[in-house]
């Protein structure tokens, strides 16, 4: 019942609103039209494989004239491709992309190529190990990546990149050379854009307690300047929240960073409950980003704390690719290490352990209850609870079949079945919430449905709580009511199990 209308061009006259469709077919989509700097020539991409749907990474870049015309395929290398630019000369044209077919959890690298297609196009961070991305989480306004931005003089690119907990601005000269910082201070940049002089950049800057003022950035080396201070009272709420980052070491000896947030008056003569909140994904990344779901909780008594487990951004292509085939496996690992460092410390109260996440976050919400007695409640949202059913029945179709061990079920029914947290569902113990909303085309209600009739069947304390008319993004695009429900929800939960008196 979703529509099936393909994507083409058009173009819109701006002075009488006279529309031209400039593409046409029922079989394949046209994607991220953008402009040649003298008007003559439309850049966009298009998968032309015989049948699109099986062969999602078959993206080409191709150029057609503005007026009409046949659309010209540039030669490039065999991969998904996003947001193509013209440099301002006209020359090139940079494009986001990773490499061959399924293979998701690698970085996504910057590409130039000649606009002509005279020559390869060329991979600008290939050998720096740099995911060029701007998906570390919040809850409050996503982060936006514009297209690479360009020097006005056509030499220099800028682009956005995810790197330990946040979301930095990086540049890389045309001609070659080492990728090199250009905002590196903690926090997202969210996003940004150049000055015709090439001089400034205008950029968003979030951090943990500021969900984006902006900024402008001078290139040569001037104090930076904030131009907006709209979320004064927000600041000055969530800054009374101790926030304290640690490097720890995970299941392997490996680096690992997380965030612990301490409720407002804080005492570290007292013992707090706490909760673990996993993000989604898994192939992104908490950290420098405002959360609202995580002030709030402290807010109402509890530490929250929060990391970046194996699989997902922001630490190399090797951290990501830890739990390629083994979801559960090495990030599973990494969260309990992440658990075990603060049961250890002297304000945790070990036995008032609480766990949430969705998403990917709920997938791991179910698996850690399905291994673990430790936590004394659950919250697991908008979930993948059964790798089976999954298949077919998400708007990603089949391919979540790539991380799962790019085989379907019906060809490796015991490996999708071992990676499903409802094959552990009879060891659960703990008290468990599932929230799901109805309209949630990515991971279907029937996940959190499983879920919850299987826990009901074994006599573990549980509800659902749905949410009609709501997508997969309910706690970030919801109704406003409902993600205030939702957050009053999770609150309820955690405060029976988890709060001696209830309070």
């Amino acid at each position: 019942f979703l529509p099936r209308e393909r994507w083409h061009l058009w173009m819109i006259d701006a002075r009488t609103g006279r529309a031209r469709q400039l593409t046409e077919g029922d079989t394949f989509d046209e994607l991220a039209p953008t402009w040649s700097p003298d008007g003559q020539s439309i850049a966009f991409l298009s998968n032309h494989a015989p049948d699109p749907d099986l062969d999602p990474d078959a993206v080409d870049l191709f150029v057609m004239p503005a007026a009409g015309g046949e659309p010209r395929r540039i030669e490039t290398p065999l991969g998904g491709k996003e947001l193509p630019a013209f440099s301002p000369d006209g020359q090139w044209i940079a494009y986001y992309a990773t490499e061959g077919r399924g293979n998701w959890w690698q970085n996504t690298n910057l590409w130039v190529v000649p606009a002509d297609g005279s020559a390869p196009a060329r991979n600008l961070t290939v050998p720096f190990d740099l995911h060029v991305s701007a998906s570390t989480i919040n809850d409050v306004g996503a982060a936006v990546q514009p297209p690479p931005v360009w020097s006005p003089d056509s030499r220099t690119l800028y682009f956005q990149v995810a790197r330990h907990g946040s979301t930095r601005l990086y540049a890389v000269e045309v001609d070659g050379g080492k990728p090199y910082e250009i905002i590196n201070k903690p926090g997202v940049v969210a996003d940004f854009s150049l000055d015709r002089a090439g001089q400034t950049l205008a950029c968003r800057l979030g951090t943990m307690t500021d969900p984006g003022p902006s900024w402008a950035y001078p290139l040569d080396g001037r104090r930076p300047r904030r131009h907006t201070t709209f979320n004064r009272a927000v600041v000055r709420r969530a800054e009374a929240c101790p926030i304290e980052e640690v490097w720890f070491k995970g299941a392997a000896g490996n680096d690992l960073q997380g965030w612990i947030l301490k409720p407002p008056n804080f005492d570290p003569d007292k013992t707090y409950p706490s909760i673990l909140d996993i993000h989604g994904g898994p192939y992104t990344q908490y950290g420098h980003f405002f959360m609202h779901e995580f002030f709030f909780l402290a807010g109402q008594g509890y530490v929250v704390y929060f990391c970046n487990p194996r699989g997902g951004q922001g630490y190399g292509e090797a951290h990501a690719k830890a739990t390629w085939h083994d979801q559960g496996g090495a990030d599973y690992d990494d969260l309990m290490c992440w658990t075990d460092y603060l049961a250890q410390q002297p304000y945790i109260d070990p036995n008032r352990m609480g766990v949430t996440g969705g998403s990917y976050g709920g997938f791991m919400t179910l698996w850690i209850i399905g291994h673990t007695d430790r936590f004394k409640a659950a919250v697991a949202q908008r979930v993948v609870s059964n790798e089976i059913s999954m298949h077919g029945t998400s708007d990603f179709n089949w391919v979540f079949q790539y991380p799962m061990g790019d085989k379907p079920p019906w060809e490796d029914l015991e490996n999708t079945w071992r990676l499903s947290p409802m094959k552990y569902i009879g060891n659960v113990k703990t008290p468990t919430l599932i929230i799901h909303s109805e309209q949630d085309h990515r991971c279907p209600i029937e996940q959190g449905e499983q879920a919850f009739v299987a826990l009901k069947q074994l006599g573990v304390e549980t509800e659902m709580v749905r949410f009609p008319d709501e997508p997969h993004g309910l706690s970030r695009v919801g109704r406003t009511d409902r993600r205030i429900a939702r957050l009053n929800h999770i609150l309820r939960w955690f405060d029976k199990y988890l709060k001696a008196d209830g309070s």
